[in-house]
C-alpha cells in the first residue's frame, strides 16, 4: 500500500466518522464550545511536550503530528459549533493540510529519488484530498441551489392554483403558498 493510498483511506475515513458525528450531536453551547478549546490547547501543549523525549527527525514528525491534531481538533470544533457547510470543508482541508505536512517530515527519513518520490506522493495525496474538499464544497453548493430552485418552481404551482379562486380565499391561497415556501 503506497503513502498516498494510506493518506487517502485515513483522509475518507475521518472525513466520514466527522460527517457521522456531526449529524447525530446536540447543539453546542457557548460555554461547551470554549472548554472545548481550552481542552485542544492543553492536549497540543501534552502532546508537544511528549516530543520532547525524542530526537532527529523523530521529534520533528511528532511536532508534526501535534500541530495537525490540534489544527483538525479546532476545525473540527468550529464545526461542530456552526454546523455550516463552509466549516466543513474547512475541516477536510486542515485534516488534507495535516497529513501532508506529516508525510513530507516523514520523508526527511529518506535520501535521493526516494525522498523525492515520497514528498511527490505526499503532495499528490494533499492535492487529491484538496480536490476532493472542494468538490465536496461545490456538491453542497449545487445542492442548496437546487433546494431553491425545487421551492422556486413549487411556489409557482401553488400560485396557479391560487389563480383558480377569487376575493378573500384567493388571498388567503396566496398568502399560505407565500408563507409555505418562504416568499416575502
Amino acid at each position: 500500500m503506497t503513502m498516498q493510498h494510506q493518506v487517502r483511506t485515513s483522509l475518507v475515513l475521518s472525513a466520514l466518522l466527522t460527517l457521522w458525528g456531526s449529524a447525530s450531536a446536540a447543539p453546542m453551547t457557548k460555554s461547551e464550545f470554549d472548554s472545548a478549546k481550552t481542552r485542544i490547547g492543553a492536549d497540543y501543549k501534552s502532546d508537544k511536550a511528549a516530543c520532547d523525549s525524542l530526537a532527529m527527525n523523530a521529534k520533528d514528525i511528532c511536532i508534526e503530528e501535534a500541530k495537525g491534531k490540534e489544527k483538525v481538533a479546532y476545525a473540527e470544533l468550529d464545526f461542530t459549533f456552526s454546523g455550516k457547510p463552509a466549516d466543513h470543508t474547512k475541516v477536510l482541508v486542515a485534516k488534507a493540510e495535516s497529513a501532508y505536512a506529516v508525510a513530507k517530515e516523514r520523508c526527511d527519513d529518506k535520501a535521493g529519488n526516494d525522498k523525492d518520490v515520497c514528498v511527490k506522493e505526499a503532495k499528490a495525496a494533499e492535492t487529491t484530498a484538496l480536490a476532493d474538499a472542494k468538490a465536496g464544497k461545490k456538491i453542497s453548493e449545487a445542492r442548496k441551489d437546487a433546494a431553491a430552485d425545487k421551492r422556486d418552481a413549487e411556489y409557482k404551482v401553488a400560485a396557479e392554483k391560487c389563480e383558480a379562486l377569487a376575493g378573500e380565499a384567493k388571498a388567503a391561497c396566496v398568502s399560505a403558498a407565500k408563507s409555505k415556501f418562504g416568499k416575502a
